[in-house]
């Protein structure tokens, strides 16, 4: 017979619930509170997003499953379908950014160490989208094709410990190179990007920052090739070279030289090209940057939990930040409790960058 708690009650014995009462009085999140509080909406969207719940009607299936434990697992209200949903329309989402906020600057100084797979003495981010699809019907204010809704969620990622230090969700239509608008690069971090992203202008407010980029460069982009530099083919690169835009309208916007690495995967016999405005770092260690950048893509897999249709009973764009907010507290509260638990990291020590956002 268990006698002891949880692994739920334990993991959120690791949140600071004074300071989730302190952003629920900054909201007045309880001031119609009956029975079922923003902290019991707070469990239930953790549960959900730990337990991966599709639907407001697969939380109720679950938790009504073992009613004799919802007390020990920290509820003190009835949770149904129809009291999610309220809660869900009801109380504010600046409640859960805010917390969620909170969470990431006590997460990150503790995975500011972590390792990342190879040698690099700087801050490291992946900056990403994905797409959630939604129901015409249901959400017009979001239409993106003629016949299909969506929202996008642009992310920042701190790949130490792989935490969020940027989330902006926008409307489907806005492209994802818009989003370097909104980002104030840090001195001297590396920001990991795809393709979508590769816009010149934008790309030099980075060089002008001190700060630097790796992303994958387009088949129709002009260079020309000023310095070959050499490489240890055994390693998977096959070229690094110096190179200058030769477009009239890329010169303009980027004047300065570019280095392009070329790396093949064996594996897969796939040749990628990359190009960066770093040129101290090994060639090998640029294709391992992007590399990592595959860490976001598995950030968005378990953190769009609530893209079902039948989660989302919400008519506003500032509505649905709720439950995206409220997986994002649940990406980061793992990374909470594992320092104390004793884990520990053996990299080099490195400057934190500025604190998280959360837009809408």
């Amino acid at each position: 017979m268990h006698t002891g708690r949880f692994v739920f009650a334990e993991l959120m014995a690791h949140l600071p619930h004074k300071e989730f009462q302190k952003c629920v009085t900054r909201y007045d999140g309880d001031r119609h509170r009956r029975s079922f509080s923003c902290w019991d909406q707070y469990l239930a969207m953790a549960f959900a997003q730990f337990t991966y719940r599709e639907s407001l009607r697969d939380i109720e299936a679950c938790l009504g499953a073992m009613q004799g434990k919802l007390y020990h697992l920290g509820f003190r209200g009835t949770v149904a379908r129809s009291t999610l949903a309220d809660a869900n329309e009801a109380h504010d989402w600046r409640i859960f950014a805010d917390f969620a906020q909170y969470l990431i600057g006590v997460a990150r100084p503790l995975h500011a160490e972590d390792p990342i797979g190879f040698e690099l003495d700087h801050a490291l981010y992946a900056l990403d989208s994905t797409t959630i699809d939604l129901c015409l019907s249901l959400f017009p204010w979001a239409k993106f094709r003629k016949h299909k809704a969506a929202v996008k969620m642009h992310t920042l990622l701190d790949l130490h410990g792989n935490i969020p230090t940027f989330i902006s969700i926008t409307e489907g239509k806005v492209h994802d190179v818009n989003i370097l608008d909104e980002i104030l690069p840090e001195a001297g971090a590396f920001y990991v990007i795809d393709r979508g992203y590769l816009d010149f202008e934008r790309l030099y407010v980075f060089t002008l920052s001190a700060a630097f980029f790796v992303v994958r460069t387009k088949s129709n982009i002009l260079l020309q090739r000023r310095y070959s530099h050499p490489v240890d083919k055994t390693t998977g690169v096959r070229s690094d070279h110096t190179v200058i835009l030769t477009a009239i309208d890329s010169a303009k916007a980027y004047p300065e030289q570019l280095r392009r690495v070329s790396y093949l995967d064996v594996p897969t016999r796939k040749r990628f090209k990359f190009l960066t405005n770093n040129f101290t770092l090994p060639a090998l260690t640029i294709a391992q940057i992007h590399k990592s950048r595959w860490q976001v893509e598995l950030f968005f897999e378990s953190s769009t939990w609530c893209t079902p249709l039948d989660v989302m009973e919400f008519r506003g764009s500032i509505a649905l930040n709720r439950p995206l907010v409220g997986s994002l507290n649940a990406s980061v509260r793992p990374s909470i409790a594992r320092r104390p638990l004793g884990a520990e990291s053996r990299a080099r020590p490195r400057r934190l960058a500025s604190p998280a956002t959360v837009s809408g």
